[in-house]
């Protein structure tokens, strides 16, 4: 003796949404009135129920109850084959239990939820958008999204051309609308367009043209009826991939002239005022300035000549300088200076010898190591003056610390690193540095600075250029 229970179809097909019945017998073989519990196991324990739940039984009889199906139409109830169980279990005796199992399909269905953000951009050239998609299925998919416009004005760019998505999943598209040329003057122009986003190759999709792949005309939503052995019925909506929602989005990029109006009135009135210049200003000043200076000449003019007097020498002839012979003619050696003073004093080992000065200039490298200091020198050539006429110094690391530059035994300046990345010196007068002496730049560096590579570099580093007059000394006697 013992109990015995089955399900009225073996395999059953129900569409999210839609509701799908069969039937469950359930028949007492004991010698003893049992109750029944009935409670469903498996995948589709969430939306199947069972009516009524519980029976009771009289020995050798048997009770059929309802058994309902209803997946919701959402991303929970994924598509595919899933195993339907009914446990029966006896109140009295519960090792008597038993468990009848039937088949059940969820067939698929896409449906897809876009949106467009932001829906309008201004620009002078492209605009980018992006194009949110969800996967509100039960099944996985891949996603594109068709741009669209009804010139050719625009050209579009999706990135990435598809998407995979799971059922429940989103994501976002990028989308970029461009114009094929710019609008230099004028007012700006607007651009709508749509874009529409689908499942790719969908079966029994529509197209953009609202037709199936096959060029038909997609079929209309019916509805299916099954019946079961034991004479029940269900009832599921049509396949939804007969039907594929595609959803459309509305967006517009308004496209905006290089050089706006208030541009255009300003050059106008600059022009204005340029012909006005020319047309009208510049003759008069021409007129004025013309007639000043023939004043000028006419009043040179009507000044008398004053006369001459006894023993004045005539206009344009030459005069004697103060101490010097008639003719106007220097004694020898009336204005020479004598050795030593007519030049510059190059210091021990003679003078300049004139004209053999030439430009030259040097570079003095200095780099310290942090907390530290380091002297970097450059020596004149024996026989040789050098007159320094510009001084470059060059901190481009934005260092921090002091800088002393002296030209043989004479400081010629102190300065703090911080204060300045480029300094230069120029000097009228030279400063000269003899034979065998040196030009130095003293560097203490109290912290590296950071160039503009953007990292701070390990040592402190110092350039100083010397120029001027490089010239050969000439030996006295």
């Amino acid at each position: 003796m013992t109990t015995s229970a089955e399900l009225g179809l073996p395999a059953i097909t129900v569409a999210p949404g839609g509701v799908a019945t069969t039937t469950l017998t359930v028949r007492n073989d004991l010698d003893i009135v049992e109750a029944y519990s009935l409670e469903v196991v498996g995948d589709c324990a969430a939306w199947t129920t069972v009516e009524p739940a519980r029976i009771s039984l009289f020995p050798g009889t048997s009770e059929t109850v309802t058994v309902r199906l209803a997946p919701p139409r959402s991303s929970a109830a994924r598509a595919g084959e899933f195993p339907l169980g009914i446990r029966v279990l006896p109140a009295e005796r519960p090792e008597l239990v038993t468990v009848p199992e039937a088949a059940v399909t969820v067939t698929p269905f896409h449906e897809l939820q876009a949106a467009l953000a932001p829906r309008r951009r201004r620009g002078w050239l492209r605009g980018r958008y992006r194009a949110s998609v969800r996967n509100l299925g039960n099944t996985p998919g891949t996603v594109v999204l068709t741009p669209g416009q009804a010139g050719e004005d625009l050209r579009f760019r999706v990135t990435p051309e598809r998407l995979r998505l799971e059922p429940g999943e989103s994501a976002e598209l990028r989308l970029q609308a461009r114009t094929r040329k710019l609008i230099w003057f004028g007012k700006p122009a607007a651009w709508p367009f749509e874009a529409t986003v689908g499942p790719q190759d969908a079966p029994g999709g529509k197209g953009p043209d609202g037709k199936g792949p096959d060029g038909k005309e997609a079929a209309g939503a019916a509805g299916t009826t099954g019946s079961g052995t034991d004479g029940t019925s269900g009832t599921a909506p049509a396949d939804p991939l007969t039907a594929v929602q595609r959803p459309r989005l509305d967006g517009e990029f308004i496209q905006l002239p290089i050089l706006p109006k208030w541009l255009l009135a300003l050059l106008a009135a600059l022009l204005a005022l340029l012909l006005a210049w020319f047309a009208l200003v510049r003759p008069a000043v021409r007129s004025s300035a013309k007639q000043a200076a023939e004043q000028a000449v006419a009043q040179q003019s009507a000044t008398p000549t004053p006369a001459a007097t006894p023993g004045a020498p005539a206009p344009g002839a030459p005069t004697a300088s103060p101490g010097g012979s008639p003719g106007g003619q220097s004694k020898p050696g009336a204005g020479q200076s004598s050795p030593g003073t007519g030049g510059r004093n190059s210091g021990p080992g003679g003078l300049a010898v004139p004209g053999t000065g030439q430009q030259s200039s040097a570079t003095i490298d200095v780099q310290s190591a942090n907390a530290s200091s380091a002297v970097g020198s450059y020596q004149v050539p024996h026989g040789k003056v050098f007159d320094i006429t510009d001084l470059v110094v060059a901190n481009f690391q934005g260092d921090q610390g002091l800088i002393t530059i002296t030209a043989g035994n004479q400081v010629i300046t102190t300065i703090a690193l911080e204060t300045f990345r480029n300094q230069d010196y120029h000097w009228v007068t030279p400063i000269q540095v003899t034979e065998d002496q040196a030009v130095t730049a003293s560097v203490t560096c109290e912290s590296p600075g950071t160039p503009a590579s953007g990292k701070q570099a390990s040592t402190c580093h110092e350039l100083l250029n010397i120029s001027g007059a490089l010239s050969d000394i000439r030996q006295g006697n």
